[in-house]
């Protein structure tokens, strides 16, 4: 007899409800670059990766408890190994695009991830891109070329465009873990873990780039919110609805992201 969640992901459930919640999730990961574009100069990359993760595995942290015996030992050296690739270098690498490029900019460059993804599937696990999905990952691929060669406010940002690609094949590289050695596992428990992991496994780095001078209270709020909301909650929301509508239509939030991160920056932080 099939689970809920099993008969979820073969007949996707197709609802307003879904749809405003992705309209949600868009929103709020289209944030979370504003919240480093104003809190990665004065944490630097470390120490505000360091705190996005922390804070983001205790928001996950009960649903981990839950189903904390479906974790066997054997699985936990991927998760590690997951914790580094999924969460710990590429929030990093964000935050340091952050410190050098408008939040836009890190968005496009976060909506790699789905090409990347495909990209990945193709060369690694046999999978076929198909006419269109080759179309798209060129015209991708060629967006960040123009990006990386553009200057934004009389500065060059392409050591931001380079972070933000690396982060982005650093999640499709993830993904096709996640969907071939983690099967069976809960979604939100393992990224509960992958945070947990990652947070550790930064710490050491964090701890030698901490900041000297404390930083602003809007720059901790902006952190908290990072943390918590961008991570932690969006996280719950994400996974919620890869069991309503599906990974496939879930995934596309992807691209609501970079619309909602320039919006928010241009209303917000007055960037152009």
């Amino acid at each position: 007899m099939s689970t809920t969640a099993e008969r979820a992901f073969e007949s996707p459930t197709r609802d307003w409800t879904s749809v405003v919640e992705l309209g949600v999730l868009g929103a709020i990961w289209g944030a979370c670059f504003m919240f480093q574009r104003v809190a990665a100069p004065e944490f630097g990359a470390l120490a505000l990766a360091e705190l996005r993760l922390a804070l983001g595995a205790l928001v996950l942290l009960p649903f981990l408890w839950r189903a904390r015996q479906l974790f066997p030992l054997r699985v936990w050296p991927m998760l590690a190994l997951l914790g580094a690739i999924n969460s710990a270098v590429p929030f990093a690498l964000f935050a340091y695009a952050a410190q050098r490029a408008p939040a836009g900019i890190g968005a496009i460059c976060n909506s790699m991830a789905v090409l990347f993804t495909a990209l990945i599937a193709f060369l690694f696990y046999g999978e076929k891109i198909g006419l269109r999905r080759a179309a798209a990952l060129f015209a991708g691929f060629a967006g960040v070329v123009v990006l990386a060669s553009a200057k934004t406010a009389g500065a060059s940002i392409g050591l931001a465009v380079a972070a933000g690609t690396g982060a982005a094949l650093l999640y499709g590289i993830g993904a096709n873990l996640i969907r071939s050695r983690l099967v069976g596992l809960p979604p939100i428990a393992v990224a509960a873990v992958t945070l947990s992991c990652a947070s550790l496994e930064l710490l050491p780095f964090a701890l030698t780039h901490w900041p000297e001078v404390m930083p602003s209270t809007r720059a901790w709020l902006s952190t908290l919110a990072l943390g918590a909301i961008c991570t932690g909650a969006a996280y719950a929301i994400y996974y919620r609805l890869i069991v309503r509508i599906g990974a496939a239509r879930a995934v596309t939030v992807t691209y609501l992201v970079p619309l909602f991160a320039v919006a928010w920056a241009w209303l917000l932080l007055g960037e152009p």
